[in-house]
């Protein structure tokens, strides 16, 4: 079978019309109320790596699920007019995230340039998947 768009093509083409931010500037946001980083990674990966303090975990498979308001599933974070920055483990999946919530009609949304791999790497703090009880 051959690939009509790979992922690459489509990550190029969902990068050009999102916003990103940088780990510096990224780190700004942990301390703004207003703004709410988005943990698409896999809860396996949360479990092994940490995620950064505060972030809401939506696993990229129920993402546009969550988002939608009409879906039995949606999650008010995404209907509460906060600034969203999504990020994943190396910035291809939250890219696409971001293009696809912007589709969707979200709109003060962006993405961590690198993702938590650049994150860890430029010093941002990390904690702990919180456990179910909330607790650490």
């Amino acid at each position: 079978m051959a690939i009509k768009k790979g992922f690459r093509q489509m990550v190029s083409e969902a990068a050009a019309r999102i916003k990103t931010h940088g780990t510096q500037e990224a780190q700004a946001f942990l301390d703004d109320e207003d703004t709410v980083f988005v943990d698409i990674r896999d809860v396996r990966e949360l479990e092994r790596d940490g995620m950064i303090p505060g972030a809401f975990h939506a696993p990229r498979g129920m993402l546009e699920f969550w988002v939608d308001p009409d879906s039995p599933y949606h999650k008010g974070v995404f209907s509460s007019g906060k600034k969203l920055v999504f990020y994943c483990n190396s910035a291809w999946r939250s890219t696409l995230a971001t293009a696809t919530v912007l589709d969707m009609g979200l709109e003060n949304v962006s993405h961590l340039d690198g993702g938590f791999t650049a994150w860890k790497e430029a010093g941002g703090p990390v904690v702990p998947k919180p456990t179910k009880s909330g607790k650490s």
